[in-house]
């Protein structure tokens, strides 16, 4: 039986068509729709999805449109469209061509869906959590962001890397922007409940973190056309089904901060508890004072981008 009725994912792209992929085949919704403006392309890969229902053995319907109306009564709603980087740019170079999609979008769920719980991971994500949630007019709580998640993922890559270990083994969090200025948090990692810190030497330690911290530019660079996609719509996956399936998971997301960690009115990446209802609450953790600095460097990052943003003609 589903967990939810209607999941519509927003942009057919490698990350929107792979995540349609997994949703259809987790069985948690009875329709998921794969929504984009150029004809064709949502339907055709909604089409060849669905065609592997039977050797896969889902029974979610999967549809493909390119009408904003296909977003009417939806459950949940991911945010996948946008620029993808290139070589040499920023998240922050997508700002403003990607926020005149968001607005878009935005408004179409605030009239056709909203009740809806909404998963952004446009970039510069963190900026554009903040203003989808800004345009579309819904609860703090029923939009987050992707960030830490990821990179959460790709740190416990190369930690196991580094270890010969299995990556299920490797706890942690990397909280702060979806960017440069993300921090993994080395004091709460741990592997197998062992300290990592205890593990590698520090100078492994700082190449584990900038490499996170690279992470996303280093598969821009190598694919030299397009982004990551297969990490990104895993991880995505798993967060859709953590609210479709209420599952209260402790989870790093961009998520609105009013007043944890000392940071008001901004969407930064944090420890959240996710449910049906979307975030439920922001889990404060304790950080060393490096960290905490860190992190206030993190959210400023965020903060400068929201300022250029608001310059923007709306």
């Amino acid at each position: 039986m589903s967990a939810v009725g209607k999941i519509v994912v927003l942009g057919a792209g490698n990350v929107g068509g792979s995540l349609t992929q997994r949703l259809a085949e987790a069985d948690i919704a009875r329709e998921v729709v794969l929504l984009d403006i150029i004809d064709g392309l949502p339907q055709g890969k909604a089409l060849d999805i669905q065609e592997s229902s039977p050797i896969l053995g889902f029974s979610t319907r999967v549809t493909g449109s390119t009408s904003l109306d296909a977003i009417a009564g939806a459950d949940v709603v991911v945010e996948t469209a946008g620029l993808a980087r290139k070589p040499g740019m920023s998240r922050s170079d997508l700002l403003e061509k990607n926020a005149a999609i968001i607005k878009t979008h935005a408004e179409a769920v605030r009239a056709k869906a909203p009740n809806a719980v909404c998963l952004v991971v446009t970039n510069p994500v963190d900026v554009m959590t903040y203003y989808f949630r800004e345009q579309s007019g819904l609860p703090p709580a029923h939009v987050f962001g992707q960030s830490g998640t990821l990179d959460t993922a790709r740190f416990r890559t190369f930690v196991a890397d580094a270890l010969h270990v299995a990556p299920r083994d490797v706890t942690g969090f990397v909280l702060g922007t979806h960017g440069d200025t993300m921090v993994p948090l080395l004091s709460l990692t741990n592997v197998g409940g062992v300290p990592l810190r205890g593990l590698l030497p520090p100078e492994k330690l700082r190449a584990i973190v900038e490499r996170t911290k690279q992470g996303g530019g280093e598969i821009v660079n190598l694919l030299k056309s397009g982004s990551a996609f297969y990490a990104p719509s895993a991880v995505q996956a798993e967060l859709v089904t953590t609210v479709a399936r209420d599952e209260h998971r402790l989870i790093p997301v961009s998520a609105h901060v009013e007043g944890a960690f000392g940071e008001k009115d901004v969407y930064i990446g944090v420890p959240v508890v996710l449910g049906r209802q979307g975030v439920e609450r922001v889990v404060e953790v304790e950080l060393t004072p490096e960290e905490r600095e860190a992190f206030r460097a993190s959210v400023a990052a965020v903060r400068s981008d929201l300022a250029i943003l608001a310059k923007q003609p709306r």
